[in-house]
């Protein structure tokens, strides 16, 4: 005699227990993003496997723009006047009783993260999916100002990183030829 089954529990279930956020909302205001098909599917991918390394739980908004709209939000934001590949926007603690929780806003300029690509031989998707893990972390509270925080933070994004079957950002480069 066969035993029986185990029930699978649904996948949205599953995510509301381990917290994985209940929206990614991905706005792409930049045409060269186009040369990239699979960001969205990436992107996706990475905040999927980094909340659920997390007990956060939300909305995460992506903003995918270029190096001109960053490094004015850059400047405003940070005062550094200069285009960045990445930068995170924490939203303030959720207002009681509303339906989702805002974890925050990432915004990624495809100029800056391209160009890193090609200096540092390493695959675009790769280099997205790490960006956007890096992100999500910095949503939810990590920062990398001391030298422990930076080694606690970098230890969580190799691992996300493994779970995505990519290579770990901070070992072997992911050589492109």
């Amino acid at each position: 005699m066969r035993p029986a089954p185990k029930r699978r529990r649904s996948v949205k279930t599953a995510a509301k227990r381990r917290g994985l956020p209940t929206a990614v909302d991905i706005q792409i205001a930049s045409p060269l993003w186009r040369a990239q098909p699979q960001t969205e599917p990436t992107v996706r991918a990475a905040i999927a496997a980094a909340a659920a390394l997390s007990t956060a739980g939300g909305e995460v908004s992506i903003l995918l723009t270029d190096d001109k709209a960053i490094r004015a939000l850059n400047r405003d934001w940070r005062g550094i006047d200069k285009a960045t590949n990445v930068l995170s926007f924490p939203a303030p603690d959720a207002t009681p009783g509303a339906p989702t929780k805002m974890l925050g806003d990432i915004v990624m300029a495809y100029e800056t993260l391209a160009h890193e690509c090609d200096r540092e031989a390493r695959a675009f998707l790769h280099h997205l999916a790490h960006l956007t893990v890096h992100g999500f972390l910095h949503l939810i509270g990590y920062d990398h100002r001391t030298d422990s925080q930076a080694d606690a933070m970098e230890g969580l994004e190799s691992k996300i990183m493994t779970r995505l079957k990519m290579p770990d950002p901070y070992l072997a480069r992911d050589l492109v030829r």
